[in-house]
């Protein structure tokens, strides 16, 4: 059947999975979430439902036993008396069989009475095995291992019949070729009748117990869930804005892990909506510079044009300021987002193997005209294109977060660098070769080392600078590094020099200033390269 025919069928009559064209596939129906209550209730209740059947069939063994006791020693009883009987016939001087038949017959008459619920059978073997008297149909028993004289029982059929059969040998040794055999044997009527009475006085309370259990078990568990509910009403009622750790009085003990597991929890997501609040407080009044820029160039391009002095000279400069404003913007919204990346934590499950020193060149390569524009000069040492596979630096990592990394580490260092200065970025291995370093070293002044801890905050600036920056290029570092697993460490280039009388002439000329060396540590992969062989890409 073409997939242009099954337009019109239901989806049952689609034959291999066929789909038809437009079509959409049958969605699975959502999983219910398991219930406690009902697993908790389930391992309660079906051990009950499993012990029951056990329990009428022990009560059932045990009852036939029970049964069997009193029967069994009547029984015994009859044949005993009936044994004495056989006994002092065959023992007469001169016996018959007929005369010994007509004495046990009679003998059995008195000795088995009639019964109204069993029918009594019985059974006298002489010595050679013949049959005195009695039920032929009664089979002679094979143990002859107990010695003459001592009653024993067993269960055999007669004819269609159940019956309990009891025996003794008469004296003598054992066996049935030496003695004589005497087996009384009853039918199981009232064994039966009581052995079910006895069922049923144990059975039927039962019938009455389990259901009342069941529904006890069932109040037992909702009482016993009831904290769990009221801890979830609770949960409920509160406002989506309040953080604050849940109560731990009236949990049951059981539970108390589980809320000091969510209290944590609480406790992160406040500090983390804490410092998105700070941040987003921040990003909207730096972003209140740029676009207020944007709106005075605006008012007095439009004044001018209104007054009617605006020729092409003014009307020039205020769109470069409007440029200038505007870029700005955009470069506050590029940090903003580039922030938001880094702390994405789902970005940590795409980590792949990155080659950082092809990172690192892209980026150099892309400031380079900045580099030339401010009269600096930017370099590059590490393993170059042409390098083999296993000369690469690789971590494990996101390509476009380690990219504004780099960015951010050598734009701040041109930001902060005068004309005519040096910027380089470096990579190598550390000495064991288990981690990538990653240096960006130039000659400005430095971090002094009571901000070396501040300007990794977002929107930090340190004082005493005109660099017009955003705040957020070494927050984003930082923010990149962790979820990289990388440090990121800052340190003078070049020892501050003490300017004063005691240095001398030399202190009247400028000391070098001591610049700033970033160093990031990265865990590496497959690190393996050649410091002897370092390339440069300068601009």
């Amino acid at each position: 059947m073409r997939p242009d025919r099954l337009a019109g069928l239901p989806p049952e009559s689609w034959r291999g999975g066929a789909v038809p064209p437009g079509a959409a596939a049958p969605e699975t129906p959502p999983r219910e979430p398991p219930s406690l209550f009902g697993e908790v209730l389930d391992w309660m209740l079906a051990p009950l439902l499993w012990l029951w059947p056990m329990s009428l069939a022990i009560t059932w063994l045990v009852a036939q036993g029970i049964a069997n006791g009193p029967y069994d020693r009547d029984l015994g009883d009859r044949t005993r008396s009936l044994a004495r009987e056989a006994a002092a016939a065959v023992a007469q001087a001169e016996p018959t069989p007929k005369r010994v038949r007509i004495e046990l017959e009679r003998a059995a008459r008195v000795v088995l009475t009639v019964d109204e619920d069993d029918v009594y059978y019985f059974q006298v073997l002489g010595r050679q095995g013949e049959l005195l008297a009695g039920e032929a149909g009664l089979a002679v028993p094979a143990d002859d291992t107990q010695p003459a004289g001592r009653l024993r029982f067993r269960d055999d059929v007669i004819g269609d019949q159940q019956v309990r059969v009891a025996y003794l040998w008469l004296a003598g040794v054992p066996g049935p070729d030496s003695d004589a055999l005497v087996q009384v044997a009853e039918t199981l009527g009232k064994r039966s009748q009581l052995a079910t009475e006895i069922v049923k006085g144990v059975i039927l309370p039962q019938f009455v117990i389990l259901p009342v259990a069941v529904v006890l078990v069932w109040f037992a568990l909702k009482r016993g869930f009831r904290p769990l509910v009221n801890l979830q009403q609770r949960i409920r009622r509160r406002d989506s804005t309040d953080l604050s750790p849940i109560a731990e009085g009236d949990v049951p003990e059981e539970v108390v892990p589980l809320v000091r597991a969510i209290n944590e929890l609480l406790q992160r997501l406040d500090k983390t909506v804490s410092a998105q609040r700070h941040f987003l407080a921040d990003a909207a009044h730096q972003l209140k510079t740029p676009l207020a820029g944007l709106r005075t160039q605006a008012e007095l391009t439009a004044r001018e044009i209104d007054s009617g002095r605006a020729d092409a000279a003014t009307m020039k400069h205020s769109l470069r300021q409007i440029a200038i404003s505007s870029q700005r913007a955009a470069h506050m919204v590029n940090q903003l987002l580039a922030m938001a990346r880094a702390e994405d934590t789902g970005l940590a499950a795409r980590h792949q193997p990155v080659d950082l020193a092809a990172v690192v060149r892209a980026v150099v390569r892309d400031l380079v005209p900045r580099a030339l524009e401010r009269g600096l000069d930017l370099g590059y040492e590490g393993p170059d294109a042409r390098a083999a596979d296993g000369t690469r630096m690789r971590v494990l990592g996101e390509s476009v977060l380690l990219g504004e990394l780099v960015r951010n580490l050598i734009d701040n260092a041109l930001q902060y660098t005068p004309r005519g200065g040096s910027v380089t970025a470096r990579l190598r291995a550390d000495s064991d070769g288990r981690a990538v370093v990653l240096q960006v070293e130039d000659s400005g002044p430095g971090v002094p080392a009571a901000e070396r801890e501040m300007i990794f905050k977002p929107f930090y600036r340190m004082l005493g600078t005109q660099v017009d920056g955003t705040g957020l290029g070494l927050a984003i570092v930082q923010e990149v590094a962790q979820r990289h697993g990388a440090q990121v460490m800052v340190a003078d280039v070049r020892p501050r020099t003490l300017p004063g009388p005691m240095a001398g002439e030399v202190a009247a000329a400028a000391p070098a200033p001591p610049g700033a060396l970033f160093t990031v540590s990265f865990p590496g992969l497959a690190v393996s390269a050649d410091p002897a062989a370092p390339s440069s890409a300068t601009g």
